[in-house]
């Protein structure tokens, strides 16, 4: 399945050609067919020669209404570029054609339209002014074809070459993540919700859980139809309608993207290679507001110039786009950049999700130079870097891969010992060696700064270290294991410490602590004073010396008395069966607040097990 879109200039006669072609009227809008002006997408579609149907996306030719010309155009397989033989090259002309260039369509057809109106040696003069017009541009040397609607001279040529070319021209790749820009979105009577795309990269199918990404919002497949033909299953490279349950069209807009859950983010900010148009008629300035188009989205975006201050005409520059509001797009897509109905200048996305970046930095811009260009290896092992610790499937999300291109490439990185491996299974991260490094690096001086701060405490609580680490729960478990298993940290229940680290107390802190402890067994050792607590770094300290046991918040007993009194609960048990809080109280002459923490601790600490309102041993 083939997807073909016309350009043009205003009135050159493409949606004429469409219906003389297919018999197919694209106009769907009735201002539309009232004043003779294609102002939104039309579609129609036929079959070639060769037994193919295609789809083709028919669209404006106004210079107010590129915008939605800029939606249609961007999945197709080829440009039918029509210009009109009594005038020849117009703006419009030039302006599609640039942006067929900067979408990277390489296959297309001229339509030298309403052949009929002049004489052939005009023909062959618009003929030469548009081979002109195509050099340089991915265009290059494309067929044109003198055509009439009216007196269908050349359609049969037209098709002939369209089946030709688009033999010629690869089935669209399938890596599993199905992605369709949304171009339409309306209701049928008695079905509901419909939306519709040229769909690229995967297959939906019927039943299939689907989600919007920008909008939001999940739903399941209940139809499909391609050329108002039911199906089963849709291919990349077709044209769909996707009949949706469980939610409204109106909560869907252009620019949402139907896909799969649980794989396409949105992006406010992406890296690309921009080409500024030769035309453009004064340099793009850093920090400029720009309208950018990438899929059927657009969105007001700031320019953000990373190897310059100014990008000259016919200049190619690195830039991060910096949207207001957020697209969903994925690395290598295309996209163009306009002001004030002009168009300005596009290229391809080499980082969807990009990070603020040092301006006129030189390893950032070879490493988008890497992004864009380099192997399949290079371009990896940037990814890791600049995204670790990162696991299989969000390499292949981000890098427009498959996992199987993924996996075979990293382990002979981890071979090579180019990258470093966190956890196993599907909890299985990669860093590249020097982001370990430097992860490690980070997490030895958090440490070391927290036992600076608290010299007395055993260590850096693990939530804490977590959060400055800026890692998710799912990764920092695994990172701190290898951290540990290397002897670069240690665990310490709940907390981290560093291998040479031994708590200490300060002087005074040291006589305070004395003091207490000699408190705790000078009255009555089964009920030690609750109100005297030394600060909280001084009780842990205490605690990791082995010298106290904190039964409850309040409740401390040194630890020979604890011990002796587990002894004598657990003689009490061995002779009784059982122990209740009162037996507790009575035994040791205390009151029910120390017997209950007493048991509690217990409890806790798995010595005991509370059955209704007694315990016995575990």
């Amino acid at each position: 399945m083939h997807v073909v879109g016309t350009a043009g200039h205003v009135d050159h006669g493409k949606s004429t050609l469409v219906e003389a072609l297919t018999g197919i009227d694209p106009d769907r809008l009735q201002e539309e067919k009232e004043r003779g002006l294609t102002i939104d997408l039309g579609f129609a579609w036929m079959t070639l020669p060769g037994g193919e149907e295609i789809s083709i996306v028919d669209v404006p030719g106004h210079e107010r209404f590129v915008n939605n010309m800029l939606a249609g155009v961007g999945g197709i397989d080829m440009a039918l570029l029509v210009v009109a033989a009594d005038e020849s090259v117009m703006p419009q002309t030039r302006e599609h054609l640039a942006i067929l260039d900067l979408l990277g369509v390489s296959r297309g057809l001229v339509a030298i339209t309403k052949a009929d109106l002049v004489d052939d040696d005009f023909v062959e003069l618009v003929e030469a002014e548009v081979s002109e017009l195509l050099d340089g541009t991915s265009l290059e040397g494309s067929r044109a074809i003198a055509v009439s609607a009216t007196t269908r001279r050349g359609l049969d040529e037209l098709t002939a070459a369209m089946s030709e070319l688009l033999t010629e021209t690869g089935v669209r790749r399938d890596v599993g993540r199905p992605r369709l820009p949304v171009d339409r979105s309306f209701t049928i009577s008695g079905f509901g919700t419909v939306v519709t795309g040229t769909l690229i990269d995967g297959s939906l199918e019927v039943g299939g859980e689907v989600e919007l990404v920008v909008s939001g919002g999940k739903s399941r497949i209940r139809g499909l139809q391609n050329h108002k033909t039911k199906s089963e299953r849709a291919v990349p490279g077709s044209r769909v309608a996707v009949n949706l349950s469980g939610i409204a069209h109106d909560a869907i807009q252009r620019g949402d993207v139907l896909t799969i859950p649980g794989w396409l983010t949105t992006t406010t900010s992406f890296d690309a290679h921009l080409k500024v148009l030769p035309e453009v008629p004064r340099a793009l300035r850093h920090n400029m507001y720009v309208t950018v188009h990438t899929g059927s989205a657009e969105a007001i975006a700031r320019l953000r110039l990373l190897d310059t201050d100014r990008a000259e005409p016919g200049e190619w520059v690195w830039a991060q786009i910096k949207l207001e509001t957020p697209v969903a797009v994925v690395k290598g897509d295309h996209f163009v950049i306009r002001s004030n109905q002009t168009t300005l200048g596009g290229g391809n996305i080499v980082d969807a999700h990009a990070q603020r970046h040092r301006r006129k930095h030189a390893p950032l811009l070879e490493r988008l130079a890497v992004m864009e260009s380099g192997s399949p290896r290079e371009i990896l092992a940037e990814a890791v870097h600049q995204h670790g610790p990162v696991n299989v499937a969000t390499l292949a999300d981000r890098l427009s891969m498959t996992p199987s291109e993924v996996e075979p490439e990293l382990r002979g990185m981890e071979r090579d010992e180019d990258v470093t491996v966190v956890g196993a299974g599907p909890g299985k991260h990669y860093l590249s060696a020097a982001g370990w490094r430097e992860l490690a690096e980070k997490a030895q001086r958090s440490v070391a700064e927290y036992h600076g701060r608290f010299p007395a405490r055993r260590g850096e609580p693990k939530e804490e270290l977590r959060s400055r680490l800026g890692l998710t729960a799912a990764v920092f478990g695994p990172v701190l294991a290898r951290l540990s298993e290397t002897g670069v940290l240690v665990e310490a229940g709940a907390s981290v410490h560093d291998p040479v680290h031994v708590p200490s107390l300060s002087a005074e802190q040291e006589q305070t602590a004395a003091t207490f402890v000699a408190s705790l067994d000078a009255g009555d050792p089964y009920s030690p004073p609750t109100d005297q607590l030394p600060e909280e770094d001084v009780l842990d300290l205490l605690e990791d010396r082995g010298l106290v046991v904190r039964a409850g918040e309040a409740v401390v007993f040194s630890t020979a008395t604890f011990e002796r009194m587990v002894q004598q609960i657990k003689d009490f048990v061995g002779e009784h069966g059982q122990v209740t809080v009162g037996d507790v109280r009575d035994l040791f002459g205390t009151s029910r607040k120390y017997a209950l923490a007493l048991l509690e601790h217990l409890d806790k600490t798995r010595v005991t097990r509370r059955v209704d309102d007694a315990r016995v041993l575990r």
